[in-house]
């Protein structure tokens, strides 16, 4: 396992929660928009806890299929293939999906049996049940709605979790962890933070997304390695938020004029 500890800055009481989760078997959901460091706090708690990671980027094309596992063709026959869920309920590693709700109907079937008291997968291509390992731990995460009309979980599935809001961090935890992450100055770092908040609270602009800590640690990744700061916020912070030419240039002259 790579002994790295991924950079992980606590807000709250958030690792407690999680570990209190793990210790009794509880699935554990995070909730909050892109960018708020939902996926990098799950790697800090695997790392921590020293488990496997295994991580599923859910899609509306991500099918129970994909999940518990398939026959394929291998030479003259068909053998059987382990889904990543499967694989995580056998091995005893955490399972993380991502943006769980985006996923097909389905997927929230699969995993209702390992989300209760049962611990179990069936899988029914086979006709088998699988108990869980006594380390298996289930993890999801969800974006509420930021503006349009995201898919919602069903209160039926939510219950099965403890969850946590996931937030943009204060401005002092956002700056350092752009330093952390970039090495960037301090000056810098807090001017980015500033232009993330300005266009955070710009509701009437109508951004289906809004400004993450990555796209800010994306900016000052190339302001660090030596692109000019006012192109490095147009093309890492600005340009990945709107393709509508106005407000791209309205978003371009508020962020010039504060870096």
């Amino acid at each position: 396992m790579d002994n790295h500890t991924p950079y992980y800055h606590q807000v709250g009481k958030e690792v407690e929660v999680f570990e209190q989760s793990y210790k009794n078997k509880i699935p554990f959901l995070l909730k909050g928009p892109t960018g708020t460091g939902k996926s990098r706090f799950i790697e800090f708690m695997a790392h921590k806890l020293n488990k496997k990671l295994i991580t599923i980027s859910c899609h509306e094309e991500t099918s129970s299929t994909d999940l518990v596992g398939r026959y394929i063709i291998k030479g003259a026959e068909t053998v059987w293939l382990d889904g990543p869920l499967t694989t995580a309920v056998k091995e005893g590693a955490i399972i993380y999906l991502d943006e769980i709700a985006e996923a097909r109907p389905d997927v929230i079937v699969a995993i209702h049996s390992l989300t209760d008291h049962r611990r179990e997968l069936f899988i029914d291509k086979l006709g088998e049940v699988v108990k869980a390992h006594s380390n298996f731990m289930l993890v999801a995460s969800f974006n509420p709605g930021y503006q349009r009309g995201f898919k919602e979980l069903k209160p039926s599935t939510r219950q099965r979790f403890v969850a946590m809001t996931f937030d943009y961090p204060s401005e002092k935890i956002e700056t350092e962890i752009l330093i952390n992450e970039t090495e960037i100055d301090s000056s810098t770092a807090k001017k980015l933070v500033n232009i993330g908040g300005k266009i955070r609270n710009l509701t009437e602009l109508g951004l289906t997304e809004t400004v993450s800590t990555r796209l800010l640690v994306d900016a000052a990744k190339l302001i660090h390695s030596g692109l000019a700061k006012r192109l490095a916020v147009h093309v890492a912070v600005v340009e990945p938020l709107t393709d509508d030419v106005e407000v791209a240039t309205a978003l371009k002259d508020l962020c010039d004029l504060m870096i």
